[in-house]
């Protein structure tokens, strides 16, 4: 593989079985590295200890083998490198752009229950109020010597006031590429670390995909709004921005997406049905 040839990555969470969605979204990732001479690694995002389990891992490894992919070693594991992300989070709170919010699920709910209009973030959750923005810093940093749980929140104005206007990635398809402007701010305050690890999704992906060499992220569109929380990460923290390709979704019958919460068949299912790695391929247009 030359230098600069591209890299490509597929990510899955061990929190469930792969079904349809994973393989098409696997299988994709592979033809697409292989048409532009590159190559596609494999992370295993299991920041979450409560739902990630080590036999899924093994079990993530089985599907894809039994699917004819391989990886390149070593596979990196989110949860190995906790103190990266620390590291790359601390860089955001030194800088003012981060703050503590001791606020629960609950108490937003309601906050946001009590109001009418409460705005709401891509993923369909109630916008924080910033209640914790606004903290003395005596206060903050005595509730936090208490050990207080608290996530960490981007301060999305600051944040947005540091990376400047023009904000966006390149988008790419089979036809064309083209610049997608970024609106970072539907995201409101987001959480960039979690109550029980030091990261969230937002801040290891992007952290990852820069310590991987990930030129070109190739991903489902529901997570096509995730990109511009992502740019925006990317340019605070001075990280390279990959293009993006967001693909459509495989879909159960009733046409919603295909989910682990939701029960829907994996691809452990259909092997024990007898479906056969060729069959799947095709059905979906990977023969």
């Amino acid at each position: 593989m030359k230098p600069d040839a591209p890299i490509l990555r597929f990510a899955p969470s061990p929190n469930g079985r792969l079904h349809l969605g994973h393989a098409y979204s696997a299988l994709l990732n592979a033809r697409l590295a292989r048409r532009m001479g590159g190559l596609c690694r494999l992370r295993i995002e299991d920041i979450d200890p409560l739902r990630s389990k080590p036999d899924l891992i093994d079990a993530i490894v089985a599907d894809l083998a039994w699917l004819g992919l391989t990886y390149p070693e070593p596979v990196r594991r989110q949860s190995r490198h906790m103190e990266s992300y620390r590291a790359t989070l601390q860089r955001l709170i030194d800088r003012g752009l981060a703050y503590p919010c001791f606020c629960s699920r609950g108490q937003i709910r309601a906050r946001a229950g009590a109001m009418a209009d409460t705005p709401h973030d891509p993923d369909g959750a109630p916008l924080y109020p910033g209640t914790c923005r606004g903290l003395d810093p005596p206060i903050r940093a005595e509730r936090l010597a208490r050990g207080e749980p608290h996530t960490w929140r981007l301060d999305m104005a600051a944040a947005l006031r540091c990376a400047g206007d023009a904000l966006g990635y390149e988008t790419f398809d089979a036809a064309d590429t083209r610049w997608i402007a970024a609106d970072p701010s539907r995201w409101g305050d987001a959480v960039i670390a979690r109550r029980d690890v030091p990261t969230s999704y937002h801040l290891s992906v992007v952290h990852d995909d820069a310590a991987e060499g990930i030129t070109h992220v190739v991903r489902g569109r529901d997570l096509e709004a995730a990109a511009d929380l992502h740019v925006l990460l990317q340019c605070l923290l001075a990280l390279p921005t990959p293009r993006y390709h967001h693909h459509a979704l495989i879909l159960d019958p009733d046409g919603e997406k295909l989910a682990k919460s939701r029960g829907s068949q994996s691809l452990a299912d259909l092997r024990q049905a007898g479906v056969t790695p060729e069959e799947l391929r095709a059905r979906l247009g990977f023969a």
